[in-house]
């Protein structure tokens, strides 16, 4: 199974989302954006690091939200999602093509991927 780290980052009330662009894995769903834990590497190590390698952002990760699993066709995913600051909004898309802002209760009507949707309605229930 393999970890993975997401961002859960709030601006002016709506949470940060990001499309995977042409090319990448999934291509076209949106996400939590974040990636994969490394050995030896926390799970806010490892968003603070992702974020920076494919969204430019400089970020501290602080509490985990909540956990998903989904089994894919091609792998089982775990995905963590932590609470983060992000110390400017200078978003520069690399492996996404597309990010938006989302109200908590609007996370249901994107395309997220499967292992996001748990999270997205557990984040919607508590601030929606």
């Amino acid at each position: 199974m393999v970890q993975v780290a997401a961002a859960v980052i709030f601006q002016n009330g709506k949470i940060l989302v990001a499309r995977r662009g042409p090319g990448e894995k999934h291509a076209g769903c949106w996400e939590f954006p974040g990636g994969k834990l490394e050995a030896s590497e926390s799970f806010q190590q490892c968003i603070e690091r992702e974020l920076l390698e494919e969204l430019g952002l400089v970020v501290k990760a602080n509490e985990i939200v909540a956990t998903s699993t989904y089994n894919y066709s091609d792998g089982s995913v775990e995905l963590t999602a932590i609470f983060c600051i992000a110390e400017n909004m200078a978003i520069k898309l690399t492996v996404h093509d597309k990010y938006r802002f989302v109200a908590p209760k609007s996370l249901s009507s994107v395309n997220l991927l499967p292992a996001d949707i748990p999270i997205a309605i557990k984040l919607g229930d508590i601030y929606g």
